[in-house]
């Protein structure tokens, strides 16, 4: 039985997504539903969590608008995502990047090679 459903899961998950990593600056393109009309928006911030693996793989990215901010989650394999791309490699020492929300000034983190 776990075959059956290592198969299935298997078929579900997604190449195209590249290796993204805490602490990187991600740009999430989505695909939005207005109506009867679809768009594509872009929501670029900092990769602060990822949890969950295979094909129930979430990240949540942070970002600051207007002076607030701004934090959604992202399922990695879900077909509303048209793609990421890794704008920023960033090097940082933790999993969970939950203390950059407190901030109030701006964020460094040191880039990866």
């Amino acid at each position: 039985m776990a075959n059956l459903v290592d198969k299935i899961n298997e078929k579900q998950i997604r190449k195209d997504i590249p290796e993204i990593r805490v602490g990187d600056t991600v740009k999430a393109n989505v695909w939005v539903k207005e109506g009867k009309k679809e768009r594509i928006q872009a929501f670029e911030g900092i990769v602060i969590a990822k949890k969950g693996g295979s094909v129930s793989e979430t990240i949540t990215i942070y970002k600051k608008s207007y002076g607030i901010g701004v934090s959604r989650t992202f399922p990695i394999n879900a077909p509303t995502i048209e793609s990421f791309v890794v704008v920023k490699k960033g090097l940082v020492r933790r999993a969970k990047l939950n203390y950059i929300k407190d901030l109030n000034k701006a964020i460094k983190i040191k880039e990866r090679n």
